[in-house]
């Protein structure tokens, strides 16, 4: 059941989210619209729509949308082949349709098949790439531009001899307002007094403090002070045609070419799957443990890619970099993706020539805490302790996201998953009982031997469609081996939805491992085995009725 979402509950919270998002977007916005050889407004144009569009239509709480990395070499040689830029709008406007019909198709329920360790192990490969990507940058070396991803660079070196390089090409100004800025980051994070300060987050302070850092350095004659080129650059229209010029419309008369099509076609679907990926990576983000309707994402997307395309931005997708950072800053609703939005506009209209003064060291420090959080040691201690058949799709998922790209590392990671699945449990059929019950009467829902991912779509609808003030057994007696993710959902459901709506959970046979059991389930604390003392009879009467 949705629930109407009150916008400004959090208001707040939301404005220091938004913000700390808006500066962690604007030199990737720049930097992805750069290496895909488009126009630099056009990175923009697409973070603005994806905050303020998508971010309106979406029902995702902490993700934000904006212009992609993983989408750079599909525009760079579109554009090329294309040969002009409103030639390639053209096929973003497809694009657009395509994925809002696959919205209505119900094409987004196919991540819920995609496995938690898997989801983690992007997570955290994505944060190892923002680790070794923004080192350089905190060090004062830029030669690689913001938002790149890619393992292998245009000069043949890796992300690991780049960071070799970086010997060579140290800037002690970078690298103190990098220390400044680290200093200023952690102790928003400990410091008690000023965890207090929602309003005001830490990475803004940062940002100011890398301002006035290089202008003292600048105005002092400082051999520390930063040059131009480390800085951000956004281009500073000087007119209103100026303006009028940033937005292009695409070339409808390009309808007919074939061309046009299969590119469109391409970035439909790759920009959908990256999307899902994200949704279902930032839903397991969220402490509320919301879950987003990923059918009505896919058409805020399309929309988002059809507005982008008539003003002349990129592509866009839910963007993981960008989400975590707004997690992480503590976003409470979507109103922070809308604010991010927001302030690209307002800023990159008003006061362009302020924001090309925050050096870009600054922000290489804000991201690489964002990428340490989303590979934490922790999680890789979580998933060696689970296993080999946790581990192993996980690891595999995050090395090869590394070293390849992310739709190649989750598939690896997917396939992997299947396998061993396939291999230990190939003729157990799972077995998922829900029956039609009066009011009152006890829901039985009994867990077969062998549970996988696989049924974790269905089981997450059953547990859905549970009325309120009800009372659920799920027996797991005979159950061999439970899924790390239908744990999970069995978890949350027991945890917050059954307590909410006064739902009675009764868990039997589960392992003491999985941490569920013998734990007061409702506000009127009342325990689960004082109900099901008082329900026992009924239970048994019942089964005894339908065996004569």
């Amino acid at each position: 059941m949705t629930k109407k979402i009150n916008l400004f509950a959090n208001l707040k919270s939301d404005f220091a989210s938004g913000l700390v998002v808006f500066l962690v977007a604007l030199p990737l916005c720049l930097g992805i619209a750069m290496a895909s050889g488009a126009p630099l407004f056009s990175g923009i144009i697409a973070g603005v729509v994806g905050g303020i569009v998508v971010g309106y239509l979406s029902q995702s709480h902490i993700s934000v949308s904006g212009p992609a990395a993983g989408l750079t070499a599909i525009v760079l040689t579109a554009i090329t082949d294309l040969g002009a830029f409103d030639v390639f709008l053209m096929s973003v406007f497809i694009a657009g349709l395509i994925q809002l019909a696959l919205g209505f198709l119900k094409a987004g329920s196919i991540s819920n098949y995609f496995p938690t360790n898997v989801i983690e192990g992007m997570l955290a490969g994505i944060g190892i790439i923002i680790i070794l990507k923004q080192i350089p940058h905190a060090f004062g070396y830029d030669a690689d531009y913001e938002g790149d991803q890619a393992f292998i660079q245009n000069d043949g070196s890796n992300s690991f001899s780049f960071l070799f390089d970086v010997l060579n090409h140290i800037h002690m100004g970078a690298v103190v307002v990098s220390v400044v800025s680290l200093a200023i980051l952690l102790a928003w994070d400990k410091v008690s007094f000023l965890k207090r300060i929602k309003l005001v987050p830490g990475a803004l302070i940062a940002v100011i403090a890398g301002v006035v850092l290089n202008e003292v350095f600048i105005s002092t004659g400082s051999p520390l002070a930063i040059a131009k080129e480390h800085l951000v650059s956004l281009p500073v229209p000087k007119s209103f045609d100026d303006f009028k010029s940033i937005l292009i419309l695409p070339d409808f008369t390009a309808v007919a070419n074939p061309k046009v099509w299969v590119v469109a076609a391409t970035i439909a679907v790759v920009a959908s799957i990256e999307t899902l990926l994200c949704i279902e990576a930032t839903d397991r983000m969220d402490v509320q443990k919301r879950y987003t309707n990923t059918n009505v994402e896919l058409r805020a997307q399309g929309v988002g890619n059809i507005v982008s395309s008539l003003l002349g931005g990129l592509p866009m997708t839910s963007v993981v970099v960008r989400s975590s950072a707004n997690n992480n800053a503590g976003a409470k609703s979507k109103l922070s993706a809308i604010i991010h939005g927001i302030l690209l506009l307002i800023s990159v209209l008003s006061i362009p020539t302020i924001l090309n003064k925050i050096p870009l060291a600054t922000l290489a420090t804000v991201l690489i805490l964002v990428g340490y959080k989303l590979a934490k040691p922790a999680a890789f201690i979580h998933f060696w302790k689970k296993g080999k058949y946790q581990f192993v799709p996980f690891i595999a998922t995050l090395v090869f996201v590394v070293a390849t790209d992310l739709l190649k590392g989750v598939a690896l990671g997917i396939i992997i998953s299947i396998i061993f699945v396939l291999r230990g449990n190939l003729k157990r059929a799972y077995v998922f009982k829900k029956e039609e019950y009066e009011d009152g009467d006890i829901i039985h829902i009994d867990l077969a031997q062998e549970v996988s991912f696989l049924n974790k779509a269905a089981i997450k609808q059953t547990l859905n469609e549970i009325p309120e003030n009800s009372k659920v057994i799920i027996n797991a007696h005979d159950t061999e081996y439970i899924a790390h993710d239908v744990l999970d959902l069995i978890r949350e459901f027991k945890e917050t939805r059954a307590i909410d709506e006064n739902i009675k959970v009764k868990l039997k046979g589960f392992k003491e491992a999985y941490e569920l059991e013998n734990t007061p389930e409702n506000n009127n604390h009342v325990t689960i085995e004082h109900y099901y003392d008082v329900a026992k009879r009924e239970v048994v009467h019942k089964e005894v009725i339908k065996e004569e």
